[in-house]
């Protein structure tokens, strides 16, 4: 059985958000397991929302602006 990690994507809305939008109008895909938090400025992200995804059963978090 394949091991498939559960991913926290937290984007920005102008610089990554438009780029993982731009990917999917290309029918680019990623996984299943990735999930996007639409943010407005990556600047904003606290260290207590890295922690609720990981408490929240993710196994990786990622923060792209």
């Amino acid at each position: 059985m394949a091991y498939d990690p559960k991913i926290v994507a937290f984007c920005c809305t102008y610089c990554a958000y438009s780029a993982a939008d731009l990917a999917g109008s290309m029918r680019l895909q990623y996984p299943p397991t990735v999930r996007m938090v639409k943010l407005l400025c990556t600047g904003k992200v606290e260290p207590i929302h890295l922690m609720k995804a990981f408490e929240a059963g993710a196994d990786a978090v990622f923060v792209a602006g």
